[in-house]
């Protein structure tokens, strides 16, 4: 079953460092998972669209944790795609897929010396539980077929090919490493190819 446009409003959006813009929210009905995820159609949408698929963190988007990247990727993500016009893709897959309370478990075993997804593994969890079909789903019911896509996740392009989005060209984000994230940065760079340029790494 197709999905399909349910309801469109217009948001105006603001974040830390002077990012403001107006967007209209969009959301859907018949995504797969039956999960309440938006797109957020910034700027003007060309033929090829700028496309962010970006996965809710709470701990990062809403209370600024620097344990991870998410605040500051998806500040940067909402300007870039404002300038070029297309859409954020807001996905509720809070933890990479496996939920807030089993990603602060994650936590609290990387706090003991394990990476992000070895603490998945210990928990008994998948390293990445993510599915991009509802992303998929919802460039569907926006018309949407062929896209610019800014992630430094080469799973995201992978995927949204297999449910057959055509990827033109992946477009890297900027890297946000401090002293807090650096050894999850790394992590994501080392074992799942994320393009990221850190210390110690070829670009």
């Amino acid at each position: 079953m197709a999905a399909e446009v349910r309801t469109r409003v217009r948001i105006p959006l603001r974040f830390d460092g002077g990012v403001a813009v107006d967007a209209e929210a969009v959301t859907f009905r018949g995504l797969a998972d039956g999960g309440e995820h938006l797109a957020f159609v910034l700027g003007t949408p060309g033929e090829v669209p700028l496309v962010r698929p970006h996965s809710e963190c709470l701990t990062g988007d809403v209370f600024g944790s620097a344990r991870c990247d998410c605040g500051p990727q998806l500040a940067e993500a909402v300007a870039r795609i404002s300038e070029t016009g297309g859409y954020l893709l807001y996905l509720r897959q809070e933890g990479r897929g496996i939920g807030l309370y089993n990603k602060l478990d994650a936590y609290a075993l990387q706090d003991g010396g394990l990476d992000t997804y070895a603490a998945n593994a210990a928990l008994g969890l998948p390293e990445d539980a993510r599915d991009y079909t509802v992303a998929a789903q919802m460039l569907g019911a926006l018309g949407v077929a062929r896209v610019d896509l800014l992630s430094n996740n080469p799973d995201k392009a992978a995927q949204l090919r297999a449910a057959g989005i055509a990827v033109r060209e992946q477009v890297p984000t900027g890297v946000f490493a401090t002293d807090s994230n650096v050894r999850y940065l790394r992590a994501k760079a080392e074992q799942t190819g994320h393009t990221l340029s850190l210390p110690g790494l070829a670009s």
